[in-house]
């Protein structure tokens, strides 16, 4: 295994953990411990709305240990499978049970993604496949429905995002740039967000409703968070952003992504 200069890392290979984050690796054995934030031993960027050391892994009575060391930033823990998912308050802790484990969350208008791969996993990944069991209180999605124009709001938040795949960072617009690209209003767009934020806080998604204030810019990071991981929308429909409206895309409701 290599990091990002090319050097090759040292990983036990019973009970290590290998990091990776935008082709940076990282190993981490009993005893040691890694932390990643914006001037960290894993660093994300030089976004000033990080922590300069928001998560920290290390492990503790034979288990591995992901600890949010920030102050205000929530993190999203999910397995490989995409079906076990849990959120990380400033102070918390929660095992590294699985194979595979993704860590989410943003900052400012950017989205990021840490994975984690274990070695010796107490746990191997889920069967199934993401999106099936999300995280508000195992209810599933099976029946939420999207019209056209809630999936194309979703796919414009998410654009950046998606297109970035695996390299673990995106972009998340504002409003007013989310409303150009798909041609709308900006008070027409703030009122069909409104609308999907208030469907998923009905069956149980959390961080959507809220005050005033940084609410806007929260609301967002959250709803890419939520589509993204769980599967709302995916790059195989960023075509649909470029569709002339007038060309037959009817208003007829569309199940959600399987």
């Amino acid at each position: 295994m290599q990091d990002a200069a090319g050097q090759l890392l040292e990983t036990d290979p019973e009970h290590g953990l290998s990091v990776e984050y935008q082709g940076q690796w990282a190993s981490v054995r009993p005893g040691e411990r890694i932390e990643i934030g914006r001037d960290a031993d894993i660093r994300l960027d030089a976004n000033p709305f990080l922590h300069r050391k928001l998560l920290r892994i290390a492990a503790k009575d034979g288990l591995w240990f992901v600890s949010n060391i920030g102050t205000r930033m929530t993190l999203s823990v999910v397995d490989g499978s995409g079906r076990v998912q849990g959120r990380l308050l400033p102070g918390a802790h929660l095992p590294i049970v699985f194979e595979r484990t993704s860590i989410h969350f943003s900052a400012g208008e950017r989205h990021y993604e840490v994975k984690v791969h274990a070695a010796s996993p107490v746990y191997m990944d889920l069967p199934g496949g993401p999106g099936s069991v999300p995280e508000a209180a195992g209810r599933e999605l099976t029946h939420l429905a999207l019209t056209p124009a809630q999936r194309l709001l979703l796919l414009a938040l998410c654009e950046s995002v998606l297109l970035r795949g695996e390299h673990g960072l995106g972009d998340i617009p504002t409003s007013a740039r989310a409303a150009e690209r798909l041609g709308w209003t900006v008070t027409a767009f703030n009122r069909k967000l409104d609308n999907v934020c208030e469907k998923l806080d009905r069956i149980g998604v959390e961080g959507l409703r809220g005050g005033a204030r940084s609410y806007a810019t929260n609301r967002r990071a959250r709803l890419v968070d939520y589509a993204v991981r769980n599967k709302l929308v995916g790059e195989d429909e960023l075509y649909l952003l470029d569709v002339d409206p007038d060309a037959g895309f009817d208003d007829r409701t569309l199940p959600v992504r399987r």
